[in-house]
């Protein structure tokens, strides 16, 4: 039975689907895989005494986000307001919005979300802060706040010569509570040597740290200190004075992670699958399956289970496969699955993931913050 006879929002309970009832192309998560690489992050990070909060910017999904707090996160990270509404709402209330929430209409809705729920902002400026006092006090509530500090990334984030000055600032401010501070080690992920990633992550982090310290020293109460992608967690973690990780795409695990990251001992739960639909010449194939559906363009994606296989090429709807040996016998019609270079670029390509265990479809779950971006 094809897809478009299953309501996406509700599995039929009285009735069994597999891979191959499916039309392609979909979203599948192996339910067991992720649920393993969940429980090794979330134990990875009590090992260290450290929280974890996991960023939802890539899976956009409350079923999700409320299936890691169950497994021992503390809360999710969002990269937008939007999401973090999504989560609220879909009950994980504990959450930090690592991003600049500047504007009228987008604090109005901040001061709404902490009627709902705990939320937690970046500030890297006073021009942020001042605004979102006056709304905040003028709303009667008051909102937690994280200054982002530069660690090296160079996106956003005030020198860690600023912090103090900057949080003494925030401390007085009504409506704003601190909460502490968080830096992202991301120009690091990619390192290929492993004692330079080690030695850099180290120094990085430890601007955090001294940071943390040095606000403590001034009597400013720094409860929060938050870094770590998927990329670096494994060395984040280690690090001294460090509260908590925001590591959220190695649940799924993808080929960047593992062949640019050097992340290592995660196992693939999330896939494309895929219809052979064409067949040009011996050593190629076409699928239905391209960019609109899978993002490679930080590393290629694969094909599971064959080494014969190479994805060769992606237009917007098509796929191009070079074949050797054995899959030179692919025929029209045939389901290949697919590892995405980067899961996250993948995801929010689809509103639903279908969730296998086996080959059983035992569930169906919305992105409900795909495209939410304000």
């Amino acid at each position: 039975m094809p897809t478009h006879f299953i309501n996406p929002t509700k599995l039929p309970v009285d009735q069994s689907f597999s891979k191959a009832d499916l039309d392609t192309p979909i979203l599948a998560v192996d339910l067991d895989k992720m649920d393993a690489n969940v429980a090794k992050i979330s134990q990875g990070t009590r090992d260290f005494e450290v929280q974890w909060r996991p960023h939802c910017k890539g899976h956009k999904s409350s079923q999700i986000a409320t299936r890691l707090v169950d497994a021992g996160a503390i809360g999710a990270t969002c990269a937008k307001l939007a999401e973090a509404e999504v989560m609220v709402r879909g009950g994980v209330t504990d959450v930090l919005i690592a991003n600049l929430i500047v504007g009228e209409a987008k604090l109005k809705r901040l001061a709404n979300l902490c009627k709902e729920g705990d939320p937690i902002v970046c500030i890297d400026h006073l021009d942020q802060a001042n605004p979102m006092s006056e709304v905040m006090s003028r709303e009667g509530v008051e909102c937690r706040a994280i200054i982002e500090v530069n660690i090296g990334l160079d996106r956003v984030g005030c020198s860690p010569q600023a912090t103090l000055q900057l949080a003494r600032q925030l401390h007085a401010l009504p409506g704003i509570k601190f909460a502490g501070i968080m830096g992202y080690e991301g120009h690091l992920l990619t390192i290929e040597d492993q004692d330079e990633k080690r030695i850099k992550i180290e120094q990085a982090l430890k601007l955090l740290a001294d940071n943390a310290e040095q606000l403590k020293v001034a009597g400013i109460p720094c409860d929060i200190v938050s870094c770590g992608g998927t990329g670096s967690y494994l060395l984040s973690r280690m690090q001294p004075g460090i509260t908590e990780l925001q590591a959220g795409g190695g649940m799924f695990m993808d080929q960047f992670y593992e062949q640019q990251c050097q992340v290592t001992g995660m196992q693939k739960a999330l896939t494309i699958v895929a219809t052979v639909v064409g067949r040009p010449s011996s050593d190629r194939a076409i699928i239905d399956a391209g960019k609109k559906t899978l993002h490679v363009e930080y590393e290629p994606a694969i094909v599971v289970g064959r080494d014969d296989i190479t994805v060769e090429r992606l237009s917007a709807e098509h796929g191009e496969l070079k074949l050797t040996g054995e899959a030179q016998n692919l025929k029209i019609g045939e389901r290949i699955e697919l590892v995405p270079g980067y899961a996250d670029m993948t995801c929010v390509l689809h509103d639903f993931f279908y969730v296998f265990q086996g080959d059983t479809l035992v569930d169906i779950w919305p992105l409900e913050a795909r495209g939410l971006l304000q």
